[in-house]
């Protein structure tokens, strides 16, 4: 598998290119965590965003389909007792309905081919009145960021949909969601942060 083979060099690229955002992502997304809350993460990547929720919630299930890259999540979260690292579809998650208080899935949906199956999976798991927060980079357009991602669809990373601010909003409103809070964290590649409150 890719991230397999990438795992130990993705953190070092992300700070490299998007250092701004990478450092700044897992902050703003501990900010919408409560200490009682049980958190699923979807795609977890190295764990890059679960070292910050972590330490603010009851209990954190880090979720990912690379082994490699669980085992960098792992590592950044040995040190918390409260977190289980397990192997996991964003798009078809093995979990009962209403289970989690908040769903994260940070920088996926862009590379999926169904994100929408992803976000009715994040949606079917989280609690009534919980928040599905997915954090996506910004990148439809950016011309610097255009050559990053040639460069990248030439290693194996592509792109299925590339947001701007507007189509990001649009994607939701496909979805069936007409009220999401956005943020953006600035940075060489932005990434917008969607914040749905489960109704």
């Amino acid at each position: 598998m890719f991230w397999d083979k990438i795992s130990g060099v993705y953190d070092l690229f992300e700070m490299i290119y998007n250092g701004k955002v990478y450092r700044n992502l897992g902050r703003e997304i501990a900010e919408e965590i409560g200490h009682d809350d049980i958190v699923l993460e979807c795609a977890c990547g190295t764990g890059a965003i679960s070292k910050w929720i972590a330490p603010k919630c009851r209990y954190l299930i880090a979720t990912d389909l690379s082994d490699k890259m669980l085992q960098q999540t792992a590592g950044k979260c040995r040190k918390y007792h409260n977190v289980k690292i397990r192997r996991a579809d964003v798009t078809w998650l093995k979990c009962r309905d209403n289970r989690f208080d908040k769903v994260v899935a940070g920088n996926v949906i862009h590379l999926l081919d169904d994100p929408y199956a992803a976000v009715k999976e994040m949606d079917r798991v989280c609690k009534k009145g919980g928040k599905i927060i997915i954090p996506t980079y910004i990148n439809a357009s950016a011309g610097t960021n255009q050559l990053v991602l040639r460069m990248l669809a030439l290693v194996g990373v592509t792109f299925k949909r590339q947001f701007d601010m507007e189509s990001y909003r649009k994607f939701f409103e496909a979805a069936g969601y007409e009220k999401v809070d956005y943020d953006m964290i600035d940075g060489r590649m932005p990434c917008a942060v969607a914040v749905i409150t489960k109704q």
